[in-house]
């Protein structure tokens, strides 16, 4: 009898993951900005007899059931996208790596929001809880970027100076996520009215929060103006140019939610602009450089036309 082997295909497994990263900073988003962060009030049971949401709880129980259902979601397909990874044919060490990753981030997001609800929302604990979102979703772009990729190193196609401004912007971007996250546990959207704030001063880190909002907005303008001059791939021009609308958008965001005093639709809306600047400083910051089997030539100067006397 013949054996058929079922391949599970690891690119669309690896955008899943992704997508669903970012839903997951979505809907924690919504648990904290209705509420319902003790909507179950203990871990890992949403009640002390039950693992599901009960009527008893309201919606502040369904709102964080669904979170956690969610989560739930994200660790099969982890599952699924390492076993895809693992039949591969030939198999990738580099993929299979980094999707087992990803599956031991999911079991850490599990831990570290079962610690959240357990030291009643510690905005500490909530803090992290994000920016392992953030960590995890940089993986799921990364491994998502590869299956369309061969193994081995990728060549530079910018010279030195803009590869060094990509990675000072990519540090840049994180700081503002970290920054982002001090803000918001001092601002008074908790997750529960009971829940303590991290202590700061809301004006004073909020104010840090906006400069470096606009220090990342400046290196990323420098840096599509800089690839435009050395006729740069316009892939890596458009990444670029991508993430400065990207930017433009969430620093709107950002001073019409603060102007107008925090309304939980904006803050949301700034939760998932944060994660899509994040991705899009990912994507501008890889596409300065092309896998070795496969570069891809930098854009020609245009070469100035001559005449004859």
């Amino acid at each position: 009898m013949r054996l058929v082997t079922v391949r599970l295909p690891l690119r669309p497994l690896a955008l899943a993951s992704l997508i669903t990263n970012a839903l997951l900073v979505v809907t924690g988003g919504a648990v904290r900005l209705t509420g319902s962060g003790l909507g179950c009030p203990t871990w890992p049971k949403c009640t002390a007899a039950s693992y599901t949401t009960t009527a008893e709880m309201g919606v502040h129980g369904a709102i964080e059931f669904g979170n956690r259902l969610l989560g739930v979601l994200l660790g099969l397909i982890a599952l699924a996208t390492f076993i895809a990874a693992l039949l591969e044919h030939p198999r990738r060490r580099s993929q299979a790596r980094l999707s087992f990753v990803l599956g031991l981030g999911v079991v850490a997001q599990g831990a570290v929001g079962g610690v959240t609800v357990l030291t009643g929302l510690n905005p500490w604990i909530v803090g992290a809880h994000f920016v392992i979102s953030m960590v995890m979703t940089a993986g799921a772009y990364v491994l998502w970027q590869r299956t369309a990729e061969p193994d081995g190193p990728r060549v530079p196609l910018v010279p030195v100076p803009l590869r060094t401004l990509g990675r000072i912007t990519t540090v840049v971007s994180a700081a503002v996520i970290l920054v982002g996250v001090v803000v918001t546990g001092s601002g008074p959207h908790a997750g529960d009215e009971t829940t303590p704030r991290n202590g700061f001063d809301p004006t004073n880190i909020s104010q840090a929060h906006a400069d470096l909002v606009f220090l990342l907005i400046g290196l990323s303008v420098a840096l599509w103006f800089a690839l435009r001059a050395v006729n740069a791939p316009p892939a890596a021009v458009r990444a670029a140019g991508v993430l400065v609308l990207v930017e433009l958008g969430q620093g709107l965001i950002g001073f019409v939610q603060y102007f107008t005093h925090l309304p939980v639709l904006l803050v949301g809306a700034h939760m998932l602009g944060a994660t899509l600047v994040w991705i899009a400083t990912l994507a501008a910051v890889r596409s300065l450089a092309a896998p070795a089997a496969a570069p891809v030539a930098p854009a020609a100067r245009p070469v100035p036309a001559t005449t004859s006397a």
